[in-house]
């Protein structure tokens, strides 16, 4: 879309919708970046569930609650582009990940990549990432300054790169980190050009040292695969016998690797934060860990973990890894009363819905029983409660997630407990996906202690 194309249609839409202009030139960015949660429950309940703000130089229409949620996620009209929502932030650094797909492609390849989540997979997945939790926990005793995100990015990463590319990095796991923390910065750039030192110019910087990392590897995938992600990827095909090409399995890669380290870290980072202000729970998940009377866990525990369960489920809620969903609208469709046209940026948020006060009580308060058969307060709508999106786009690894967050959370309760400082509120930085801003320091304790 032109620059003038552009104007006219943000003209349209404050026009046509409630909205507010912000600031001179940035509009609403400072907001959209530092106070996106307060600022849409905020307008939201002004506005109503659809309103318009500008931000990037971008007029967009934010969508809140299950109802809309539900319309965008199913997109039974397919009017709402996946690809072209997500492709402004993150297009040019996850170039044709799943994710920036959309409709007749977008099945294609997932149905390709399926099989490397399916049962028996998933269950060797767990046999292998369970001898790399317990060696990097182990490294945990003598830590001084401990801080969760960067300690669980590292353990995250190297359980990645071991059961998707079957092989450990080594020293070269802090490169990969970095690249991949460059490329998931620099789709929230301000200034969203190649300027030497910005955060735009450093993800694209990084993107193509991936590429090169992955491709370096493909022609010996091809000749000797082994059982993980990079090789599966390397030989699936469909019913057709149609192959991803070389550039598909980079793109691929790039993408899962980040959705299956960065995703993972911020969750277990924010249980480990709730289970450090909610030490009841921490005692209680603990016991429930210590009562299978295992060192490590077993893929037919998972069904067994109730309260488990229960706290990673509300720390989902409260501190979603994804807290804005971008799509792009392709044709004319009303929503909630209110006609977007076509071409218009559109976005939902996992972040803003778990906080509505008339779909959850107290919505604030960390409060695992709200999941319970009894309460259920999360089926209420079928769309109230997302933290992996929903519709055909739904995480395609969520029963992976799962699992190595049960794993690594078993084997940390059964060697550490952990405190935090008395009144101690965690500041969450929303530049990129929502993360701790101090790390998350806390004090770990050896149980032998």
């Amino acid at each position: 879309m032109s620059w003038l194309a552009s104007t006219l249609q943000g003209q349209r839409l404050r026009d046509t919708l409630p909205g507010q202009a912000g600031l001179p030139v940035i509009g609403h960015s400072l907001d959209f970046l530092y106070r996106p949660v307060e600022m849409a429950l905020r307008w939201e309940a002004r506005y109503g569930p659809v309103f318009w703000l500008s931000a990037f130089g971008q007029t967009m229409v934010a969508l809140v609650g299950p109802e809309v949620n539900q319309q965008v996620l199913r997109n039974s009209e397919q009017a709402f582009s996946n690809h072209q929502g997500w492709d402004f932030f993150i297009g040019r650094f996850f170039t044709r990940g799943l994710m920036l797909l959309d409709f007749d492609e977008h099945r294609l390849h997932r149905g390709i990549m399926q099989s490397a989540f399916k049962k028996p997979v998933l269950v060797e997945y767990q046999q292998r990432m369970n001898p790399l939790i317990t060696r990097e926990l182990d490294s945990w005793h003598d830590v001084r300054d401990f801080r969760v995100l960067a300690r669980m990015k590292q353990l995250t990463l190297n359980i990645a790169t071991e059961v998707f590319m079957g092989e450990q990095l080594g020293p070269a796991a802090d490169a990969i980190n970095r690249d991949f923390v460059d490329c998931v910065l620099a789709g929230t750039a301000l200034l969203r050009y190649p300027v030497p030192g910005g955060r735009h110019w450093r993800g694209l910087r990084a993107r193509r040292r991936l590429e090169q990392f992955f491709a370096s590897r493909i022609a010996t995938r091809r000749a000797r695969p082994g059982s993980d992600l990079f090789s599966q990827l390397c030989l699936a095909e469909d019913e057709q016998g149609r192959r991803f090409s070389d550039e598909d399995v980079i793109n691929h890669m790039i993408f899962m690797l980040m959705a299956a380290h960065d995703t993972t870290t911020l969750t277990l980072t924010a249980v480990m934060y709730y289970l450090g202000k909610h030490p009841d729970w921490q005692q209680r998940v603990r016991a429930e860990c210590q009562a299978l009377q295992r060192p490590a866990l077993r893929h037919e525990d998972l069904a067994t973990l109730e309260l488990t369960d229960r706290v990673l489920k509300e720390s989902l809620r409260l501190f979603s890894p994804v807290h804005g969903i971008p799509r792009r609208t392709v044709k004319d469709v009303e929503v909630a009363g209110q006609r977007i046209p076509a071409g218009t940026r559109v976005m939902i948020s996992p972040y803003v819905t778990h906080r509505l006060r008339r779909w959850w009580s107290d919505p604030e308060r960390f409060d695992p029983d709200r999941f319970t058969p009894e309460r259920a307060e999360h089926k209420r709508h079928p769309y109230q409660y997302i933290p992996f999106g929903g519709g055909a786009h739904m995480c395609i690894g969520l029963h992976f997630a799962d699992l190595q967050i049960k794993s690594i959370l078993h084997q940390l309760l059964l060697r550490y407990r952990w405190s935090l400082p008395e009144r101690y509120e965690m500041p969450v930085n929303f530049t990129s996906l929502p993360s701790p801003s101090d790390g998350l320091p806390l004090r770990l304790i050896p149980l032998t202690h």
